[in-house]
């Protein structure tokens, strides 16, 4: 380039361009290489040169500068997906201390496959919002159970014949297990061996309100749902301070068990179903003592005996309102068997109208929702007898 294109501001341009000899002068030396340039015009070059250089470097570094926030917010990017990636596995591996009738385990807060044959579980778990992969249906009475006629939900029977093979099916890493189904315990535990059998069955000696407490509770530590389970528990507890309170203490109670039109009796105690242990939750007076020897059906009595007994109140459980009928069978309701009884027209009991039937669906539920409404309803009549 032309060094007189660099040249400052007020400066000659002959100063670098030769000018030519006067005639008959001597000639001027050569000049050694006329198209070297100047020692001015090399340092406007390197100037050139080094202005060309800051600006690369300049722009460079804006570059880099614009894409650092860029890389930062990848490395941001990736750590949240990382943190993210984490708090799901240590989601899915959660687990909580869980102790039932046979031990400690340590269980997923969040199974994959849970398999419920305990009937006294399948409301509470319902509440919880928990879908099983395989359940006992057929123990379960369409009118109180959504899942009774759920066909995604695998059938495994009832307990005199059940289908086991749906167990090893249903691939369960969880099995809630009770009541009918607890003569399987050992088989449920072969056919699924890397699931964690539970059961919360009533201990011996043990009032049965408190253990279906924790029952309720500890299913609700497995499932995350503390909150469902502790207004189960205490609706349950608010009827039985009713009770409770509205009891005199003195007056006598008989528990009654009625099925194919014929009545049952059921003892005070561990021994009576279902009936059997409100007599100690409650602190009731027998109208008959009698050990119970039959504690699935009740025990044979006779209309007399009941008549001599002479009862202040009577508790009674229909077996029958709620199951299906062999064919050709007639069904009677309790009311019916209990009330146009013309041994027990004279029955205290009977006079009074102080007769509380339990639930109809209790006798395939017996869970801690069943147990809720009976003490309410006990509770109610009782309050309307002061």
């Amino acid at each position: 380039m032309p060094t007189e294109d660099f040249a400052p501001e007020g400066t000659a341009s002959e100063s670098t361009v030769p000018k030519s000899p006067a005639v008959g002068a001597a000639a001027p030396e050569p000049m050694a290489r006329s198209a070297a340039p100047t020692s001015r015009s090399r340092t406007v070059g390197a100037l050139s040169l080094g202005l060309i250089a800051i600006f690369a470097l300049g722009a460079c570094g804006s570059q880099a500068e614009a894409e650092e926030p860029e890389a930062g917010a990848t490395e941001a990017e990736a750590a949240d997906a990382e943190d993210a990636e984490g708090e799901a596995e240590g989601e899915a591996a959660a687990t909580v201390t869980i102790e039932d009738d046979h031990g400690t385990h340590e269980v997923s807060t969040d199974p994959q496959s849970v398999v419920v044959t305990d009937n006294r579980s399948y409301r509470t778990l319902e509440a919880f919002g928990v879908e099983p992969t395989a359940a006992a249906r057929s123990l379960m009475d369409a009118q109180t159970h959504d899942w009774a006629q759920d066909e995604s939900i695998l059938d495994l029977g009832n307990h005199r014949e059940p289908d086991l093979e749906n167990v090893v099916a249903a691939e369960p890493d969880l099995i809630i297990n009770g009541q009918r189904f607890q003569q399987y315990y050992q088989d449920l535990s072969g056919l699924a061996p890397e699931a964690t059998v539970l059961e919360f069955e009533p201990q011996e000696d043990a009032d049965l309100v408190e253990e279906l407490i924790r029952k309720t509770e500890s299913l609700g530590e497995v499932f995350g749902e503390e909150g469902v389970a502790t207004e189960l528990v205490e609706e349950l507890e608010a009827e039985m301070a009713r009770v409770q309170d509205a009891y005199d203490g003195e007056s006598t109670v008989m528990g009654l068990l009625t099925s194919g039109g014929d009545m049952s009796y059921v003892a005070p105690g561990p021994e009576g179903r279902a009936i059997g242990p409100v007599f100690d939750t409650f602190d009731l007076t027998p109208a008959l003592e009698q050990e119970g020897e039959n504690e699935s059906h009740g025990d044979d009595i006779s209309v007399e005996a009941i008549a001599t007994a002479n009862p202040d109140w009577m508790l009674v459980l229909d077996r029958d309102a709620r199951l299906s009928l062999d064919e050709g069978e007639e069904y009677s309701p309790a009311a019916e068997i209990v009330e146009e009884s013309a041994a027990l027209a004279n029955v205290s009991a009977v006079e009074n109208d102080q007769i509380v039937y339990l639930p109809e669906n209790f006798y395939l539920t017996e869970d801690i929702q069943a147990y809720t409404e009976f003490f309410r309803d006990f509770a109610d009549a009782l309050e309307a007898a002061e």
